[in-house]
């Protein structure tokens, strides 16, 4: 009995300590190892799983937008990074140089991709001539490299897996359709597949993109009240195209600068499924991202013909769900917990009485509630266990963020939440990136989002008390 506590042990209570019990979960449920380069990560099977459904899923999504895959190398020229001003300078501290290769040091540095929208400038200069050309919807999967200060795994590390769409269009309008359009992908995926409402807006213009017109946002809540940028999309008007000469001749024969966008979501949306879901027994996946849906336990494998039952139930249910057999030889109490640790949404319990009775017990991994079923109708209610399970932890995360979100009027008040109560402050802002520092100096809290539903809460600046120009998002972020 104590070999079996042990699993669950030695996760430390999100209560305790939330930042270990969140390393203690991506350690104990296989996610990934460390790796004997500073803030980089190993994913193992369990976490790179998580990514492959995140993949798939939203690679199905941008198709539909009509957005075509492509790969750009991962080194870029000095030179080339340095045609747009504001964007090189904003990367400049996370930028890893390369200045040797083959033994000989480089005529010209090469920069380990933090991002490529110069690559991708680079490319669209020489495809796009005519309005005939327009649009190009591209995206790419890859890896980038940051070289961060402090790093976590998933929420922050020098080198992470991501994607990247970069779209260009003949007008401002088009971008700014396909940059909010893209924003509004990401925020379905969210709450459809991950089970994580968003907040939706523009962010301030201290927190913008470098190089960007305009970058919107969407914010989640962690369990902790913390907020975790979730996916951004940016509109680049036309800055990135006249520094790298993009145009193309309209149908009036007149040479025009093309529009930009771009946006994109990493493995740090994994650190979000944790944080949002997790307890203190590990993972919680919602069932539409977890790489196994079911797992099927057999009790009493030793028995005649148990194990010979599970293998049966596997193969019919794997017509409809992700599904395995745990049939290793540890105890059953062991397996539960292994199960709970790794967050697989449902298990279902097989033995010799089971069996006699023609039935299964199927236990649900968020709310650990028990449910004896006929094994007639085994898939159907899996299925509606399933759908049940998934509506619901969209809705306890939803009612979590909506509790945990409060509304300040002045300064004091604003100060006192972001100090006592852990969550996002709703107040109104002057527009000055002035009292935005003084915010950040005073209480840590950064502007999150100026959200598209707008509410007037006063007529002032929660800071200075000028006139309040609109209603901003603010909280701790990790």
């Amino acid at each position: 009995m104590a070999q079996e506590k042990k699993l669950v042990e030695a996760i430390t209570s999100m209560e305790e300590d939330f930042a270990q019990w969140y390393t203690d979960v991506v350690k104990k449920a296989e996610l990934i190892e460390y790796s004997s380069v500073r803030g980089c990560m190993i994913l193992r099977p369990n976490g790179y799983a998580i990514w492959e459904n995140i993949q798939k899923q939203l690679d199905a999504r941008f198709k539909e937008t009509g957005v075509e895959n492509v790969y750009m190398p991962m080194f870029i020229p000095e030179s080339l990074l340095q045609r747009e001003k504001d964007h090189v300078e904003g990367f400049a501290p996370e930028v890893a140089w390369v200045t040797y290769g083959g033994g000989q040091e480089l005529t010209e540095r090469l920069c380990v991709r933090p991002t490529s929208e110069t690559l991708f400038c680079e490319m669209y200069a020489n495809i796009v001539q005519s309005y005939r050309d327009l649009p190009k919807l591209y995206n790419q999967w890859c890896s980038v490299v940051r070289w961060e200060k402090t790093t976590r795994p998933f929420l922050r590390s020098t080198e992470f897996l991501w994607q990247e769409g970069h779209t260009v269009h003949a007008t401002a309008e088009e971008a700014q359709e396909r940059t909010e359009q893209m924003l509004n992908v990401y925020a379905d995926f969210c709450e459809e597949v991950l089970a994580i409402p968003m907040i939706k807006g523009r962010k301030t213009d201290k927190e913008k993109f470098a190089g960007a017109e305009a970058t919107y946002t969407i914010e989640a809540m962690m369990h902790d009240g913390k907020a975790l940028q979730s996916g951004t999309s940016h509109n680049f008007g036309d800055g990135f195209a006249r520094a790298f000469g993009i145009q193309y001749t309209d149908k009036d024969n007149q040479l025009k600068y093309v529009h930009q966008t771009s946006w994109g979501m990493s493995t740090r949306i994994i650190g979000a499924i944790i944080m949002v879901h997790g307890d203190n027994s590990g993972l919680v996946l919602p069932p539409k991202i977890a790489p196994v849906q079911v797992m099927v336990m057999p009790i009493a494998q030793h028995k005649e013909g148990v194990l010979e039952k599970a293998y049966e139930l596997r193969e019919r249910l794997a017509t409809n769900f992700r599904v395995k057999v745990d049939d290793t030889d540890k105890s059953p109490g062991w397996k539960f917990s292994e199960q709970e640790m790794r967050g697989i949404p449902v298990r279902v319990e097989i033995g010799p009485k089971d069996i006699e009775a023609n039935q299964a017990v199927v236990v649900r991994r968020d709310t650990r509630e028990k449910i004896t079923i006929s094994l007639d109708a085994l898939e159907t209610k899996l299925s509606e266990i399933l759908a049940l399970m998934q509506r619901e932890m969209l809705e306890r995360a939803r009612v979590h963020r909506d509790a945990h979100t409060y509304t300040a009027l002045d300064y004091e008040e604003f100060k006192d939440a972001v100090a006592n109560k852990p969550g996002f402050i709703k107040a109104m802002w002057c527009g000055e990136e002035a009292c935005e520092l003084k915010i950040k100096e005073d209480t840590t809290a950064t502007s999150r989002c100026m959200p598209f539903e707008q509410e007037a809460l006063s007529a002032h600046c929660v800071c200075c008390g000028k006139p309040a120009k609109t209603l901003v998002y603010w909280g701790k972020a990790y």
